[in-house]
């Protein structure tokens, strides 16, 4: 955390991210997850609207022409319920980037329409499991890895309300870890919505009036091709976006920094450099870290940066955008964390690079 910044998260906003990231909302089924949000964010805001798949734009300055979005996804990854066997073993499929090697031995809720069922991915003991001829052990894989409930047959599996589509969550819930580490599942990105909730919550009490209107979004389906931002951002159609969503923490085994960079934990967020990152509001994201002392980090994409800033960079008639990224390790298993100074400092700059935008900052390359 900067050394001029006093802590910005305090007991109210620690106990809404506690409830907010332990609540499931999966792609698709973000419902529940949103209400948590827009609740939080509504005494912070002139007013807000939600749009047919349920993303969620909370809305300060409405009638202004200027338009500026800070941005973050709801969704998580899950499961969803594919085939049931006669046994009453159930069967999944992805719905998002769901990691199969993790699922072995986790317990998992069922969401039905009865309520949540519990259940667990059962995987054979060591003593027992087949393998090769090569003596190689089986490896989990997602047409191999099965819930089990409970049940002993197809019907009592149905009885209990589960039906083929039902969405499975993960239950790992919240923890503080020592020296200031959260682990959730799912802190991808539900803390982004967090930390753009902050933003909306700092300039309330600090009676900052913004010279655009500020379009906070908590957009859903992204885990699942960015869809929810493609679609918010043509009904918003904003001059600027500013996205923020996780990247790898690279500093931990079995990842290569010479390909995915070096990026850690504890050392601020991370801009990106990237085809779809707009150089001159990097830049300024750049200078105003610089200006407050915040410390932050550099990350370079090929391609796309596999995020929501795409969406956006692309839509309409092109809008410039940039991605703060806050560091995590362990993205897509239950122990995905984040260290609370990084938070804090990726809110800060968030909050200070928009009292550095005005309807006259010139975004032409030209």
């Amino acid at each position: 955390m900067s050394k001029k910044q006093k802590s910005i998260i305090n007991k109210e906003s620690l106990a809404f991210l506690k409830e907010y990231l332990n609540n499931p909302s999966p792609t698709g089924f973000e419902k529940e997850g949103q209400k948590l949000w827009l609740k939080y964010l509504t005494p912070y805001i002139d007013e807000h609207f939600v749009d047919a798949y349920g993303s969620v734009v909370g809305v300060i300055n409405p009638k202004a022409e200027f338009k500026v979005v800070i941005e973050a996804h709801a969704d998580e990854i899950s499961w969803f319920v594919n085939y049931i066997s006669p046994e009453g073993l159930i069967y999944v499929i992805r719905n998002g980037g769901s990691d199969s090697q993790i699922a072995p031995s986790k317990r998992v809720h069922i969401h039905t329409e009865k309520g949540i069922v519990k259940a667990v991915f059962g995987w054979p003991a060591i003593h027992t499991r087949n393998r090769s001829t090569e003596g190689k052990e089986p490896q989990p894989k997602v047409d191999n890895i099965f819930l089990d409930c409970g049940a002993r047959s197809r019907k009592e599996v149905e009885d209990l309300g589960i039906h083929v589509g039902c969405v499975c969550t993960f239950e790992d819930g919240f923890e503080e870890l020592n020296y200031d580490y959260y682990i959730c599942r799912a802190i991808d990105n539900r803390i982004g919505g967090f930390m753009i909730a902050e933003v909306a919550r700092m300039l309330k009490e600090k009676k900052q009036q913004l010279p655009f209107g500020l379009y906070i979004v908590n957009a859903v389906q992204e885990e699942v091709g960015l869809r929810g931002a493609e679609m918010i951002a043509k009904r918003i159609k904003p001059d600027v976006a500013i996205i923020t969503d996780v990247t790898h923490d690279t500093t931990t085994p079995m990842i290569n920094k010479n390909i995915e960079g070096e990026i850690r934990c504890g050392s601020g967020p991370s801009i990106t450099y990237g085809p779809a990152v707009h150089n001159i509001l990097r830049d300024l994201i750049i200078k105003t870290a610089k200006k407050n002392e915040i410390p932050y980090q550099l990350h370079a994409v090929s391609r796309v940066t596999g995020t929501d800033t795409d969406a956006f960079a692309y839509s309409n008639d092109g809008t410039p955008s940039a991605l703060i990224s806050l560091p995590l390790r362990y993205m897509h298993t239950t122990v995905e964390m984040v260290k609370k100074d990084d938070i804090e400092n990726t809110i800060q700059l968030i909050y200070q690079t928009l009292l550095q935008i005005t309807p006259k900052t010139n975004f032409r390359y030209l």
